[in-house]
């Protein structure tokens, strides 16, 4: 199909390569304010893609598409639903991925479609390295998986387990605990971490 239309949300520059290559398959509108079902009925896509959006899809939208919203998350669902799931990841030492899931009314709580668990040595990698390896990955995950999705041939799986979930001001209550910056050594910092909060 290269007849498409698809509205892509996103409020961040590390997505747009996507959005690029989405072209080729029809025409992508790029929102970056809040989506509202207004706007949806007026452009009536095919599917909604959001990767690195910063807000809440609503229910009356979700409705409206039918299953046909799909979100880009990195981390491997249930764990680290939220802000900042690659941080959160390595200091709840919870596993570590990217996950493609159906939009529902709860936060990152929708149907999978497709995900793939990632591995990293801390000794030797930073914050940043990290979630830069993590866009590649979501990215291609997506793109191998692009006729899938766009023909519905995918078994959706329920999230199972209770996960984990992180707010924005999760972040900022740590970095008043134990400051650290995006290039910090993961293992370094995590010992850092462990002497702030008392844990060893």
């Amino acid at each position: 199909m290269n007849n498409l239309k698809i509205i892509y949300l996103t409020n961040n520059f590390n997505s747009l390569e996507l959005a690029e290559w989405l072209k080729k398959y029809g025409t992508v509108i790029d929102i970056r304010d809040r989506l509202t079902l207004e706007m949806v009925k007026v452009e009536k896509p095919d599917f909604i893609i959001s990767y690195n959006y910063g807000f809440i899809i609503t229910k009356d939208i979700i409705d409206y598409m039918d299953g046909k919203i799909y979100n880009l998350h990195i981390s491997y669902l249930p764990w680290n639903r939220g802000a900042s799931p690659n941080f959160w990841s390595f200091i709840d030492d919870t596993p570590k991925g990217v996950t493609i899931h159906q939009v529902d009314y709860g936060l990152d709580t929708g149907k999978i479609l497709f995900q793939k668990k990632c591995f990293f040595d801390e000794t030797k990698e930073t914050f940043m390295s990290t979630y830069n390896t993590l866009q590649r990955e979501i990215i291609n995950l997506f793109k191998e998986n692009w006729e899938n999705i766009i023909n519905q041939s995918y078994i959706l799986k329920e999230q199972l387990g209770g996960g984990s979930y992180h707010k924005v001001n999760d972040l900022k209550e740590i970095k008043k605990k134990c400051p650290f910056v995006w290039t910090d050594n993961i293992d370094q910092y995590k010992k850092r971490y462990n002497n702030c909060v008392g844990k060893n």
